[in-house]
């Protein structure tokens, strides 16, 4: 059973700016001493007209984010950014970098996450060219377009603090190298069935409205009523264009040859850190493991999006969805909510079950 409780993180990561004067930064790591706090780790990053110090701090029980802004505040400093922090925040920039690197080289599939990682973003996204026009510019320098040599737009946001010139001149050179390597962004996977079958797992636009039309009316009923939960035989071609182009979300589709036969999709929820997903996979195609690449995509997507935890609703006799994540090495909890099972996936890294752009991969007799 999925624990609702909440606890208050006992590690921080802090960026602090402070006067040019010798013994600052002492003065306020001893002001954190005093309060039961141990600096686990420090980094200087440069910027116009002098630096900024980020701190990983481990403080006691019951220590909040406000008393560690107050004790900086205390000694003539000023918090410009606080986030709660865990191990992976002890790495140092560069080796953190080149692990991102490294890892998004072997697979292709995690380049948002590897860039996440470089710039410890909230969210990094891929957006359709010449929508990025749109993005909200209330709060300028807590998000950043990249532009790769393919013509793909990549969107990092960073709530916290914002983005400085050394983190977004690493993302650059991440960026290029990627684009040396043909790797630049998350492209079309090929893969093959436990049977032979070649399909292609790529974005959804709005050019599969047909091809997403005709994949519902070759559906069973059965098939329908567990995805939408409601009786239905054909698709409403209203319901078309949100399905390819969510306002809050995205949408993965397996095709064969010219044909949709499955359709993934990824929707923010009120939560920050939880996305709700759904899984339609046409019933010629159940149990030769296309919805468990389609959920393997996105939780490489939800992931590199910031997200923790990815909600499904499931009929109380369905158990199909939880088998796939079991499948797809991810972590599950299942709890009983309003007459159905929500059941919470933990978009865990599973590098073994993601396939290389150039050499189909296998996949097994999973649904």
């Amino acid at each position: 059973m999925e624990s609702t409780g909440k606890t208050t993180p006992l590690t921080w990561r802090l960026r602090v700016q402070l006067d040019d004067s010798p013994g600052a930064l002492a003065r306020v790591t001893i002001r954190l001493a005093e309060r039961d706090c141990n600096v686990l780790a420090l980094a200087v990053i440069p910027v116009p007209g002098g630096v900024i110090d980020e701190l990983v701090v481990q403080v006691a029980p019951g220590l909040l984010p406000a008393d560690l802004v107050e004790a900086i505040r205390a000694e003539g400093g000023r918090c410009i950014g606080i986030t709660n922090a865990d191990v992976r925040d002890l790495v140092d920039a560069p080796t953190a970098a080149l692990r991102a690197a490294g890892n998004a080289v072997r697979h292709p599939g995690s380049v948002c996450d590897a860039l996440r990682a470089v710039l410890a973003a909230d969210s990094v996204v891929v957006v359709p060219r010449g929508s990025e026009g749109d993005l909200d510019d209330d709060k300028p320098g807590h998000h950043v377009r990249v532009l790769t040599r393919d013509g793909s737009v990549v969107v990092a946001r960073r709530g916290w603090s914002p983005f400085t010139q050394v983190e977004l001149a690493r993302a650059a050179a991440l960026i290029d190298l990627l684009d040396e390597s043909g790797t630049a962004t998350p492209q079309p996977t090929a893969l093959i069935s436990a049977d032979g079958m070649a399909l292609v797992l790529r974005a959804g636009d709005l050019g599969d409205e047909d091809a997403v039309a005709a994949l519902h009316a070759r559906c069973s009923m059965r098939t329908l009523f567990t995805r939408y939960h409601s009786g239905m035989r054909t698709l409403p071609r209203r319901w078309l264009h949100r399905l390819l182009s969510p306002p809050r979300g995205s949408t993965v589709v397996a095709q064969c040859a010219d044909q949709v036969v499955a359709l993934g999709q990824l929707i923010r929820t009120s939560t920050p850190d939880t996305a709700e997903i759904s899984l339609l996979v046409e019933d010629a195609w159940q149990h030769r493991g296309v919805g468990t690449a389609l959920l393997c995509a996105l939780a490489d997507t939800a992931r590199a999006a910031g997200y923790r935890e990815l909600v499904a609703w499931c009929l109380p006799s369905e158990t199909g969805l939880a088998r796939t994540a079991a499948r797809a090495g991810l972590e599950t909890a299942v709890r009983r909510e309003d007459g159905l099972l929500r059941l919470s996936i933990t978009p865990t890294p599973a590098p073994l079950r993601r396939p290389t752009p150039t050499v189909p991969a296998r996949i097994g007799g999973t649904r």
